[in-house]
């Protein structure tokens, strides 16, 4: 397992000097004519509709009178016809593009379900200084690229990096507001700049309450500038105590709709891939890919994609998601799939509270079905990965009010097309 934490001091030392000689982004190129991406207005790109030429793989393409290089990936079954999702994944310093690609993006490349063309692209010395914006113009340039050759949706662009890369981000989201549809910064700061930054992009920030490298009042400034463009109510959002191997995610509210602003404080220190009551990060297991898919995946496209999903079932299937369980009056559990991959699938569990009184604390209940293995769970704690599974309250969302409910999520190896049986809720 690819593992991306091994450079701190490099990026702590480097993390000074970008602070005070950062470029500034340019405002033209591909963003100054691009279709606005949350206009409510779907426009099919260039290749829409054209047998493509690019292939997955490593591409050259010259920017800024340099020859750059990025990984593109295509989804599995490319429909010319259907417009996908466009997402960035930018590494971090030191990193690479092949290691972005060997990580998933993220994670997020088997949670797409071939419904995203991923794009990550090789910085300059191996971050992104962003010197006179030539970054920026990068993609720019990749863009109209990927968008004159293959099938793209203009309202669902999205951008997400760690550390450099969630500065590089960020970066986009101030320079690009009516090119990107959100980002997801991990960990990250100014450090490639920000030119605009006054136009709203749904922002979901990431970061470790003792990061030493990039300390979380960064990240929180980052945060705050989209909560003021995206017309939030301002808040100090609640982050697990030290000690805990706890993260608490908090939504803003009020903000402008189509605008959200996420906030995801955990308990760690510089890493992509913290995982919950455990102090050693895991790509595998880390609750963060689960989360930023949640994310980006909640904004639909104006317009229905002229090929369905392949895993739509058909209208005559029996649904999926078995009716919620538990005593009359008390918690009940509600299970379904959000998504499926070869190999994968990606699950979210409901507790509600039918009562008159709040619950303090919940067990969910459920056996999973032969060949499904749990392999990430967050906002919970489990108790086994196969067969009879149980899932106990995490420490923040384990009170939960009359009428109201909380959620977990998994992501488990085996064939999702199963749900499981016997899910059953109790409370103490």
């Amino acid at each position: 397992m690819l593992k991306r934490r091994f450079f701190l001091p490099s990026i702590a030392a480097a993390a000074l000097l970008l602070a005070a000689t950062t470029g500034g982004a340019l405002s033209g190129g591909f963003g100054a004519t691009a279709v606005a991406a949350t206009n409510g207005t779907l426009a099919a790109t260039a290749g829409c509709g054209k047998a493509p030429t690019l292939a997955s793989g490593t591409r050259t393409i010259q920017s800024s009178g340099q020859s750059r290089t990025y990984n593109l990936r295509i989804p599995d079954g490319y429909d010319r016809n259907r417009q996908y999702r466009l997402i960035f994944g930018f590494h971090w310093l030191n990193g690479s593009a092949n290691n972005v690609t060997s990580a998933g993006y993220y994670g997020l490349q088997p949670l797409s379900n071939n419904s995203a063309i991923f794009v990550a692209p090789q910085g300059l010395n191996a971050g992104w200084a962003n010197t006179n914006g030539r970054d920026l113009t990068l993609f720019d340039d990749i863009s109209r690229q990927i968008e004159n050759d293959l099938c793209v949706d203009t309202t669902q662009r999205f951008a997400l990096g760690w550390s450099y890369g969630g500065a590089m981000s960020y970066a986009v989201a101030c320079a690009r507001p009516t090119v990107i549809r959100a980002v997801t910064v991990i960990s990250g700061a100014n450090l490639s700049g920000c030119n605009g930054g006054t136009q709203p992009v749904a922002y979901f920030g990431i970061h470790g309450i003792y990061d030493s490298v990039l300390n979380i009042s960064q990240g929180r400034q980052l945060r705050d500038t989209f909560v003021r463009n995206n017309g939030c109510t301002a808040q100090s959002p609640r982050e697990p105590s030290r000690g805990s191997l706890t993260h608490i995610t908090t939504a803003y509210s009020g903000c402008r709709a189509g605008y959200p602003v996420q906030w995801a404080a955990f308990d760690g220190d510089h890493t992509p891939s913290p995982v919950d009551g455990s102090g050693s990060p895991n790509d595998s297991r880390t609750w963060t890919s689960g989360e930023i898919w949640r994310f980006f995946s909640q904004f639909e496209s104006t317009t229905p994609p002229t090929t369905p999903p392949p895993t739509d079932p058909p209208p005559t299937d029996p649904p999926t998601t078995p009716p919620p369980t538990g005593e009359p009056g008390a918690c009940a559990a509600t299970y379904r799939t959000l998504n499926t991959w070869p190999g994968g699938f990606q699950a979210e569990v409901t507790v509600a509270n039918n009562s008159t009184a709040p619950l303090n604390g919940w067990t969910v209940g459920l056996t999973l079905a032969s060949g499904q293995a749990i392999s990430s769970l967050w906002s919970g704690t489990n108790t086994g990965t196969t067969g009879s599974v149980t899932v106990r309250n995490a420490a923040y969302n384990g009170t939960v009010g009359p009428n109201a409910s909380t959620t977990f999520g998994f992501t488990a190896t085996g064939n999702g097309a199963t749900a499981p049986s016997n899910v059953t809720c109790t409370s103490p």
